[in-house]
């Protein structure tokens, strides 16, 4: 699916390193601001715990989880919206995503600079928002323009995108995101607002990079980017970048045991994965047979044909039904004869709305 989370935040705080870890990717990845210029891409693999459960009454060949695209964007620093540093280059990339994962530095390096002088999670935090916040302030500008000659004809439409952009400007211009408007907003202006391309109308996931001595709950700084994450609706994920990029290169062995030394039962890598998949609005459903059991990415809310495209696109526009049953039939009755023989095995129709973990047989004809 062409859906993606960008990594951003200021220079020196980690993006490439975690990025590094995620992906087993070559970013570069040094002590000095814009170490990254152009964007580097990965497909990172969504950890899924109920794939092997799965795999435990469906032996497979291979097994294949879902993934999500992370892009790790340069370093923003305070004037970019006026081009500063890598300004324009930097609001062009993050317009691309889906969504943005803001790396915070919640970590005190002597040897690591910080481009600002000094840690301050929340400081940094509003100097990206600010900068978002301006460049969407010009785009809103244009957009309100447009709309107010719009409104005058009397369209309904018209003046309804008119109320919307007076709203948003005002937001805007106060230096706040377009998101923090949403809890306020009904479903047709959400849709509305969707539609505007806004910078800071996208998602948000914080993570909080900190010290190695600060596993696993965090410090006074990851605390304090916690209780704003909280007041937005966000979410956030507490590592440690360097631990992170250390679990990335161990054998599974070595790994458990550094693991287990932090307090932590897996990476926390693992962790941002599912997250970042969650952020997109994504959910998964599994197909399993004897050659592979495979998790699939749909869009929650999607229907069982749209479900059966994103295997192949002769599979939507033949649906005939799907053979659905899920994850607790298959741990209860222990085989897909069995739960047919006790009439858990559901056929459903094109207008069937999957649910988060259906496993999945579609009938097709073309």
């Amino acid at each position: 699916m062409a859906l993606s989370v960008g990594i951003v935040g200021l220079p020196n705080v980690g993006k490439s390193t975690v990025f590094n870890a995620l992906t087993a990717g070559k970013a570069e990845a040094a002590n000095y601001p814009f170490c990254t210029i152009d964007p580097n891409i990965g497909i990172v693999p969504v950890p899924d715990p109920r794939l092997e459960r799965i795999t435990k009454y469906i032996p497979p060949q291979k097994v294949i989880p879902t993934s999500v695209e992370i892009v790790d964007i340069a370093g923003l620093v305070k004037g970019a919206a006026q081009g500063e540093g890598l300004g324009n280059k930097f609001l062009a990339n993050i317009r691309e995503t889906s969504a943005v994962l803001m790396m915070v530095r919640c970590f005190d390096d002597p040897n690591v600079v910080h481009v600002a002088g000094a840690v301050d999670p929340l400081r940094d935090i509003e100097i990206i928002d600010l900068e978002l916040a301006l460049a969407d302030l010009d785009s809103a500008d244009k957009r309100l323009k447009k709309a107010t000659s719009n409104a005058k004809t009397g369209n309904k439409e018209a003046q309804a995108e008119l109320a919307l952009v007076t709203k948003v400007q005002a937001c805007l211009a106060a230096g706040k995101a377009a998101r923090t408007l949403l809890p306020s907003l009904g479903a047709d202006e959400r849709a509305l607002l969707s539609t505007f391309g806004l910078l800071t109308s996208k998602p948000v996931l914080y993570c909080c990079n900190v010290g190695e001595g600060d596993l696993p709950a965090g410090n006074q700084w990851s605390k304090l980017v916690e209780e704003r994450a909280r007041a937005e609706g966000a979410g956030v994920v507490i590592l440690c970048g360097k631990i992170e990029a250390e679990l990335a290169e161990l054998a599974p062995a070595e790994r458990t045991e550094l693991l287990q030394s932090y307090g932590l039962t897996e990476p926390a890598l693992a962790t941002l994965a599912r997250e970042c998949y969650r952020l997109l609005g994504l959910q998964s459903y599994f197909t399993a047979g004897e050659k592979e059991v495979r998790a699939w990415t749909i869009r929650k809310g999607a229907t069982a044909p749209e479900a059966a495209g994103v295997i192949h696109t002769d599979f939507q526009k033949g649906f005939i039904r799907a053979q659905v049953y899920t994850l607790a039939d298959l741990e209860q009755y222990k085989s897909e004869a069995a739960i047919k023989a006790a009439g858990k095995m559901r056929m459903e129709g094109k207008d069937y709305v999957v649910a988060d973990g259906d496993i999945l047989h579609f009938f097709f004809n073309v």
